[in-house]
């Protein structure tokens, strides 16, 4: 065997994809806003990309006013040709971009549930010994408002804090100030003990939102009823006293147990519906989700017709200005020459991307609503199974490519604001020889349930003979998997007396 290194041709094939190919599938996945954002970045970004003016693109001539408007613009330009000899580094053109930046709505920002507890403990009159222990707590308060750490577990970290502290010869310049840890002095500091975590457990479960601090949803619960001064009744002590029969609603045994009539139990538990099983989420910091649907589906003369919901968005066109000065490369060096074609190629591929992507979009939508016509104008009851692979073979199209056009869009209808996802489902078979949307079915199951009859609720088996007598094959195992998806309870626990 002869071992060396050597050289050889030779033909192969290779699959590689553009990287345009790339950009074109990110334009797809993107929801309105994130594109708005990604064609403002290249516009900033590419010279040769410019704004349509709404006047232009509605075909509204005032001429008079614009032609004065473009004499001052003209008169206040920078000198475009030194731009573009310069690699576009002038001052200038990118304030100009800057200038069509679109103004967007600021959040306002909102007291978290922590912040909303630590305002209210700055209140009481609390040791700095007792301060820090709180912010202990504070930092182990879930969103919901339960701890998710136990007080042995708060205690042992606060205590790892003291010894550490004991350690440090002086503190950091305004650490004592933000912490409310000992003075540098306290040097014999005791540790903290479990009494003193139960205590201010007691402060903090005495605080606002009744039912904070709790450890689980029994104790948040009885914080609730006691905070109400409620700690007689039936209902408390079902709570305190019984609460995994209470939950099971096994109400003849807490009948017998109690001493009273199954009705009375029922009732008793109905009036823990006022409470909140999750107090902490009425201060939650998180961000209102602002919805802007990607298309809009009306009713027009009895026809629903599509419309792209692209009013914000940016409409872009070559720059003529650049245009003229890219046409005279004379007085340019050849990497001048290559920066030019690659930017105005760019700027042609971004303008055929996103018609391209309105097309799609378009095509897509409106085989959605030729197939679910009857749920426009009847339900949800009426919607039909549709897949991705469906639709792709109507529009002639990879399916991969439906589901990026699909994915995270939203669409305005008569029937409310619904993403695109909505409208495909897997199908059930049916005695007639069609198929029935797994939503739909869904649909039915919860609308029997709210019609029953609570003394004598519907079992699984029994909503399964229902639908068979609307020709609807389904098993029983099924039926359970959505009753457990629409939150349904098993009919045993749905049973009133």
């Amino acid at each position: 065997m002869r071992q060396g290194l050597g050289q050889h041709t030779g033909l192969r094939q290779e699959l590689r994809v553009n990287p345009r190919l790339y950009q074109a599938m990110d334009l797809l996945y993107m929801p309105m806003m994130d594109l708005q954002q990604h064609l403002k970045q290249e516009l900033l970004g590419n010279p040769f990309l410019e704004l349509v003016e709404p006047e232009e693109e509605e075909g509204t001539a005032e001429k008079t006013a614009d032609a004065e408007k473009a004499e001052k613009e003209k008169e206040e330009e920078v000198d475009w040709e030194e731009i573009l000899l310069n690699g576009f580094e002038v001052g200038g053109q990118r304030e100009q971009f800057e200038a069509l930046e679109y103004a967007e709505p600021v959040t306002v920002e909102t007291t978290d549930l922590i912040d909303y507890l630590r305002e209210q403990l700055r209140m009481l009159d609390l040791s700095p010994r007792q301060r820090l222990l709180s912010e202990e707590f504070l930092g182990t308060v879930k969103e919901d408002g339960y701890l998710a750490a136990t007080l042995e577990e708060i205690v042992a970290s606060v205590n790892e804090l003291v010894r550490a502290h004991a350690r440090r010869e002086e503190p950091e310049p305004g650490e004592a100030d933000e912490t409310d840890a000992p003075a540098a002095g306290d040097e014999d500091l005791p540790l903290y003990t479990l009494v003193e975590a139960e205590e201010m457990l007691a402060i903090l479960q005495h605080l606002d939102p009744p039912g904070v601090g709790a450890r689980d949803l029994r104790e948040c619960l009885l914080l609730q009823l006691r905070q109400d001064g409620d700690t007689t009744s039936l209902t408390f002590r079902l709570v305190d006293q019984a609460f995994p029969d209470l939950i099971a609603h096994r109400w003849n045994d807490l009948a017998r147990r109690f001493g009273v009539q199954p009705a009375d139990v029922q009732a008793a538990a109905d009036r823990l519906a006022r409470l909140d099983p999750k107090p902490g989420l009425k201060h939650s910091a998180g961000n209102e989700g602002y919805i802007t649907p990607d298309l809009v589906v009306e009713k027009v003369d009895g026809q629903y017709r599509v419309f792209l919901n692209d009013q914000g968005m940016p409409r872009l066109r070559l720059s003529r200005t650049y245009q003229e000065i890219a046409r005279d490369k004379k007085k340019m060096t050849q990497e001048n020459r290559e920066f030019i074609t690659s930017k105005l190629n760019s700027a042609n591929w971004m303008i055929q991307a996103i018609e391209q992507r309105r097309q799609t979009m378009l095509k897509v939508m409106n085989f959605i609503v030729d197939r679910q016509r009857e749920f426009f104008e009847k339900g949800i009851e009426y919607l039909k199974p549709l897949t991705l692979r469906e639709v792709a073979e109507v529009i002639n199209m990879h399916e991969s490519t439906v589901s990026r056009v699909t994915n995270e869009k939203y669409v305005q209808t008569p029937r409310g604001v619904l993403p695109l996802k909505f409208f495909f489902s897997s199908a059930l078979a049916t005695a007639s020889g069609e198929d029935a949307s797994a939503r739909s079915i869904r649909a039915k199951l919860e609308k029997m349930v709210a019609d029953e009859n609570p003394a004598k609720p519907l079992t699984d088996q029994q909503i399964v003979h229902l639908f068979q007598e609307q020709g609807i094959k389904i098993a029983r195992r099924t039926v359970a998997k959505y009753r457990d998806q629409l939150g349904i309870l098993p009919a045993r626990m749905r049973k009133r007396v």
